[in-house]
């Protein structure tokens, strides 16, 4: 990675932590506020996360593991209200990186694509649908829901993506760090009792 992808990451994973940006817009704004040109060469993710893990060990050594196991405990608990779905916990809360701004991510793996939905429906839960970029880039449904954790004291940003059951057997493969890109509800509570990142 050159200086300037470099100086990319850095920024980037500024905004990630402190303004809880994806990586996708926190790259974007990083090379404005650096007055870099607009095609200029992004980091890829994995340095983007490198240097998210940097930026919390310098400024958030102290609040963020506490902050973690929070969003994950919060995971956790809806993992089990969908257990049926076979959910999978991925992003920042999976990989260790997340703080209070951070959103949970599960993925959803049904037999009925409605089925989850209407299974919110059933439960009184308020969701707003949408689409975003799935798996391997494709156009998702998405199921978002405001979620309050009591550890944090605040509301949390909970999105349900929908997959097709068959998608899981390719969802598992190692990522380009040998990692699991997601966990399953067993592998969550491991992660919890072991209070370690993934």
């Amino acid at each position: 990675m050159d200086s300037v992808q470099s100086e990319i990451a850095a920024a980037a994973a500024r905004l990630v932590v402190e303004e809880g940006l994806e990586y996708g817009p926190a790259k974007r704004r990083a090379v404005k506020q650096l007055g870099l040109p607009a095609r200029a060469a992004l980091p890829d993710n994995d340095a983007l996360e490198d240097a998210v893990k940097e930026y919390i060990a310098l400024f958030h050594a102290e609040t963020q593991p506490g902050e973690l196991a929070a969003l994950r405990a919060l995971a956790l608990t809806w993992m089990e209200r969908l257990e049926g779905f076979r959910p999978h916990l991925a992003g920042a809360v999976w990989h260790g990186t997340a703080t209070r701004l951070s959103d949970i991510h599960l993925q959803l793996f049904c037999d009925d694509p409605k089925s989850a939905e209407i299974a919110l429906i059933d439960h009184g839960v308020q969701y707003t649908p949408r689409t975003v970029n799935g798996l391997h880039g494709d156009p998702v449904e998405a199921l978002s829901v405001s979620s309050m954790s009591p550890e944090l004291g605040e509301h949390v940003g909970v999105h349900l993506l929908i997959y097709d059951h068959d998608d899981l057997r390719g969802a598992l493969r190692p990522d380009a760090k040998g990692r699991s890109p997601r966990g399953d509800l067993a592998a969550v509570r491991r992660l919890i009792e072991e209070g370690g990142h993934d």
